[in-house]
C-alpha cells in the first residue's frame, strides 16, 4: 500500500536523489576554507546550492510522506488494531498518498524546468529582416516590448548596442536582461519574427508583412565559460557614423574574433574604447557559451533540441497581426486577441503557455 510509482516516476525520484546528493556536495565544498577565500568561486557554489533548494526540498517532502504512508498502511494491516483506529489510518493513509502524488507531480514540473529556472541573465539580440524600413520599424517595436515586459518583471536591462535607422527604426538592437526567471520566460523568443500591419509610410493604407529576427542567448559568469586570451584578436578603429570630433580624433571601436569559433563582435556605440571593450566581451562569452551549449545538446539528442521548435533564426515562430489584433505563436497553435496589450508589455499569458507546454513535452520525454 505504498506509492505506486511508474517508471517515469522511478526515474524522476532517481534524478531527485542525484540532485539532493549534489546539493550535499556543494555544502561541503562551501564549508572549505580554501573555498571561501574565494569569494567569486564562493559565489557560484551559493547560487547553485540556492537554485536547487526548492526541488530537492520537494524530494524530501515526498519521502516524508512516503515514510508516513507506509506507517499507517501498517496500522491498517495490523489485526490487533481496535476497527476505529485502523478506519482512520485507512482514511489518513489515503490521504497521504494522495499528498505525496501531488508532491511528485511539483517534484517533475520543477526538475524538467530546473535547468531553464537557474539562468538570470540573457542578451536578445534583434535584427530587421525582410521588408525595409519597416521592418526596422518592427525590429523596434520587439525591443519595446521585450523592455516593457522586464520593467514588469522587475528585471534590469542595459542596451548594449543599437543601429538606428533614418525613421526610428532598428536594424540591430543587443539587449541585456538581467533577473529572475529571465530564460524561462524568453528563452522561446528566439526565431523569425513577422508583422503584418499598415507602415506608417503606407499611403493608400495597403497591409505589408515584414519580418525580424529575435536570437536569445544566456549571459554567463565569467566562471562559466573560459575563453583563453591567446584565443581572440581584438581589431581597434575609429567609430564611424556621429560623433563630431570624437570620432576622428580616438580609436574607440572595438571588433573582438573569437577564432577556434570563428564568432565575432564589434562594438563602437561608446566613446570610451574600455567601455566598447567589455561591452563586446560580454557578448562574445554569450554567443561563445551558446555556441558550445548547442553542439552539446545536439550530441546529447540530436531531436531534443529547445523542444518547442528549433530556435533556428530563419524559423516563423508568430506572427503579429494589427488590423485582426491578433498575435498567433505557430510552435503551439495559440491565438491571442490581445496583440496592443503584448506589445505593451503585458506578456504573461504567452509566456505562460509556452512554459507549460514545453514542461509537457519535457515531461513526456522523461
Amino acid at each position: 500500500m505504498a506509492v505506486q510509482l511508474t517508471a517515469t516516476d522511478e526515474r524522476v525520484v532517481a534524478k531527485l536523489a542525484e540532485l539532493a546528493a549534489r546539493q550535499e556536495h556543494l555544502q561541503e565544498q562551501m564549508n572549505d576554507p580554501a573555498v571561501a577565500a574565494n569569494p567569486a568561486r564562493m559565489a557560484l557554489l551559493a547560487k547553485e546550492h540556492g537554485q536547487l533548494g526548492e526541488v530537492v526540498n520537494c524530494c524530501r517532502r515526498w519521502r516524508r510522506l512516503e515514510e508516513q504512508a507506509a506507517q499507517a498502511a501498517a496500522l491498517v494491516e495490523d489485526g490487533g488494531s481496535e476497527p476505529d483506529l485502523r478506519t482512520l489510518a485507512r482514511e489518513e493513509h489515503e490521504r497521504l498518498l494522495r499528498e505525496a502524488r501531488q508532491v511528485l507531480e511539483q517534484a517533475k514540473g520543477l526538475l524538467v524546468m530546473s535547468d531553464d529556472a537557474a539562468i538570470d541573465a540573457v542578451i536578445l539580440e534583434i535584427r530587421a529582416g525582410t521588408g525595409g524600413e519597416e521592418a526596422a520599424l518592427f525590429a523596434r517595436s520587439l525591443y519595446e516590448m521585450y523592455a516593457r515586459y522586464a520593467v514588469r518583471r522587475g528585471w534590469k536591462t542595459e542596451l548594449l548596442s543599437f543601429s538606428p535607422t533614418d525613421r526610428g527604426g532598428f536594424r540591430e538592437a543587443i539587449l541585456s536582461v538581467k533577473g529572475q526567471g529571465v530564460w524561462q520566460a524568453l528563452g522561446y523568443e528566439g526565431g523569425g519574427h513577422r508583422v503584418q500591419r499598415v507602415p506608417v509610410t503606407e499611403a493608400q493604407g495597403r497591409i505589408h508583412t515584414s519580418a525580424a529576427t529575435v536570437a536569445v542567448l544566456p549571459e554567463p559568469e565569467e566562471l562559466q565559460v573560459e575563453i583563453k586570451p591567446e584565443e581572440v584578436i581584438e581589431h581597434v578603429a575609429r567609430a564611424s557614423g556621429p560623433g563630431g570630433q570624437n570620432v576622428n580624433k580616438v580609436s574607440s571601436a572595438i571588433k573582438l574574433e573569437h577564432v577556434p569559433t570563428g564568432l565575432t563582435v564589434s562594438m563602437q556605440d561608446e566613446k570610451s574604447q574600455h567601455k566598447n571593450r567589455a561591452k563586446a566581451w560580454r557578448v562574445l562569452r554569450s554567443r561563445v557559451y551558446d555556441y558550445y551549449e548547442q553542439r552539446k545538446r545536439a550530441e546529447r539528442d540530436a531531436t531534443r533540441r529547445d523542444m518547442i521548435g528549433s530556435g533556428d533564426r530563419s524559423e516563423r515562430i508568430r506572427t503579429y497581426n494589427f488590423p485582426q489584433n491578433r498575435l498567433t505563436d505557430h510552435r503551439i497553435n495559440l491565438s491571442l486577441y490581445q496583440l496592443e496589450q503584448v506589445m505593451s508589455g503585458e506578456m504573461d499569458d504567452l509566456v505562460a503557455a509556452l512554459i507549460e507546454y514545453d514542461k509537457q513535452q519535457r515531461l513526456e520525454r522523461l
